[in-house]
């Protein structure tokens, strides 16, 4: 994707956890010779080098997939319209946002390999549950059942980019203006690009 050098963002460890934190992606990759879209939940392992996740039997995505296929999941964090009208200047109005992209190679999963895959995405989303499900607490019966249902596989990761837009070409002045409108507004999207933007700065 196009990104400005003001607004890449390279910092392995912070790209790490905004995947952590914003595991819903869109999986791209080509079908019948055009592009193709899923959304679903990813998990990055510990170390940081591959994605893992399982999309529908009945989703011909997967039935295109081999070794050489590379792949792209998009993530995406908050967003938000930014109105030219809090500048001090003439101006046009313009979006800031956060979005990573990942691209890695593809590796389709054994029935071992799936089961261990669901346990760790389980545990991962199920942590602030009151009461708090397990695979291991399920019926093996029903957890093979529904495995017959879905395909797992692996995403070994070839690199990462990420664009963090944040008015970070706006001086001391303008960009505090539009933290403060942006606060204003008093909506979760609108709050959450104001505090990525006091971690950003400006140029």
């Amino acid at each position: 994707m196009y990104i400005s050098k003001l607004n890449r963002n390279e910092k392995t460890e912070e790209l790490h956890e905004f995947i952590r934190q914003n595991g819903f992606a869109i999986l791209i990759s080509n079908v019948e010779g055009k592009p193709w879209a899923s959304h679903v939940p990813l998990l990055l392992s510990i170390d940081g080098k591959k994605l893992s996740g399982h999309v529908a039997r009945g989703n011909k995505q997967w039935k295109e997939w081999n070794a050489e296929t590379e792949i792209l999941a998009i993530f995406t964090g908050p967003h938000s319209y930014i109105s030219s009208s809090w500048y001090d200047h003439e101006n046009v109005p313009t979006w800031n946002y956060i979005a990573v992209h990942v691209y890695g190679k593809l590796k389709i999963l054994s029935d071992q390999e799936l089961l261990q895959s669901l346990k760790e995405l389980t545990d991962t989303y199920e942590k602030s549950s009151g009461q708090p499900v397990t695979v291991e607490q399920m019926n093996p019966v029903f957890v093979k059942k529904e495995m017959l249902g879905i395909v797992g596989f692996d995403i070994d990761i070839s690199h990462i980019e990420a664009a963090y837009k944040l008015s970070q070409n706006r001086d001391a002045k303008n960009h505090e203006a539009i933290i403060a409108q942006l606060e204003k507004r008093n909506d979760p999207a609108s709050n959450a690009i104001a505090q990525e933007m006091k971690k950003a700065g400006h140029s």
